[in-house]
């Protein structure tokens, strides 16, 4: 889905030209991705069913936008199409209207389906995420590094140690995390990770937590060198907060 060696603009360029949709997404969404500085792609959801002759995998492209900030994109491709949405929740509602057009699971009376078929079904649609290798992205990332660690306010922050090895770095990915920290960013915590290919060959990476769970309720960043140091970090806010 991401070729490591094209540029974000490339990138995009192709992502909304394949998708039968992206005249739909708003034009706020469109005109901040005009600024994107650079992308990731991680496949978010997969099914394959032989049973019901489904195949759909949701894919996520992240991008980091000249300000700082992040945007997403969801994409949907079932069989050859390719459908693009600006929010989750929206690709969620575009996989199931896709699933409802499947013989299996939009059977009529006269066939309808068994419980043995349906139970595969439930099993593969609940199964985790595939993991896939990283797409790292060459594009000015020592600069990149030098400002996720610029912009981090808490004390315990990496220190030049961590800045001393990032200057070396040549390409990135940026990751939203999920998974065990799911409780947080529906309470206003997002957990990114930020990797770092280095020119040696050995990978580093940064753990950026975002909230707002600060005594004035401003967006405030902080940068950890483990994913466990920044989980903590979470947890501890959320309390206190």
């Amino acid at each position: 889905m991401s070729d490591p060696y094209e540029t974000t603009e490339e990138h995009l360029a192709k992502l909304l030209g394949r998708a039968l949709n992206s005249f739909e997404l708003p034009d706020a969404t469109v005109g901040r991705l005009d600024s994107a500085l650079a992308h990731s792609t991680s496949l978010h959801s997969s099914h394959h069913s032989s049973l019901s002759g489904l195949h759909r995998e949701t894919y996520r492209h992240s991008f980091l936008l000249a300000d700082g900030s992040h945007l997403v994109l969801w994409e949907m491709v079932h069989n050859t199409e390719h459908e693009l949405y600006a929010a989750e929740e929206e690709a969620r509602l575009a996989a199931s209207r896709v699933r409802a057009g499947y013989p299996l699971e939009a059977a009529s009376p006269e066939e309808e389906p068994d419980a043995a078929d349906l139970e595969i079904l439930r099993s593969l649609m609940s199964a985790p995420p595939m993991e896939i290798p990283r797409v790292y992205v060459p594009d000015n990332s020592a600069d990149h590094a030098r400002r996720v660690l610029r912009r981090a306010e808490n004390a315990d922050r990496p220190g030049e140690t961590t800045a001393r090895l990032l200057r070396r770095a040549f390409a990135h990915e940026i990751i939203q995390a999920f998974g065990a920290g799911c409780f947080f960013e529906s309470t206003g915590f997002t957990l990114y990770e930020h990797a770092f290919l280095l020119l040696d060959g050995s990978e580093i990476s940064l753990w950026e937590v975002e909230h707002t769970a600060t005594p004035d309720g401003r967006h405030m960043c902080e940068v950890y060198e483990t994913e466990d140091a920044a989980r903590d970090a979470m947890e501890h806010r959320s309390r206190v907060r």
